[in-house]
């Protein structure tokens, strides 16, 4: 099993979800977050004051799939929707997961992060 975790510019919202939804990925977990990369943020002029803001509003996506198939699939649908080519495009993260637990039915591993029935 593998979680992806997806940092993605506000913008990307949509287009990553219908991305994701459009490969039959499901259990997605999405979060608004802030943080900055490489770019380290901008910085604007205020009433005449200049003001850095290094903390950009972003969202984040997690999403654990079963096998390296999926796991690929998830990336390249991430990678695409939120690909514009500009600096702060964002991130993907994969880890290996080692159990995962439903805890409604005790099922665990890839029967817990299956449908239900």
């Amino acid at each position: 099993m593998f979680k992806i975790e997806a940092i993605v510019r506000e913008d990307s919202l949509e287009d990553v979800k219908a991305a994701l939804l459009a490969q039959d990925i499901r259990g997605i977990t999405v979060s608004q977050v802030m943080g900055c990369g490489t770019q380290m943020g901008y910085t604007q002029l205020v009433r005449g004051s200049k003001v850095s803001t290094t903390m950009l509003p972003k969202i984040k996506f997690e999403i654990v799939v079963s096998t390296s198939d999926w796991a690929e699939r998830a990336i390249e649908a991430i990678r695409s929707a939120a690909h514009t080519g500009n600096p702060g495009d964002g991130k993907i993260f994969v880890y290996r997961i080692d159990r995962a637990i439903r805890i409604r039915t005790g099922e665990e591993d890839v029967k817990a992060i299956t449908p239900a029935g």
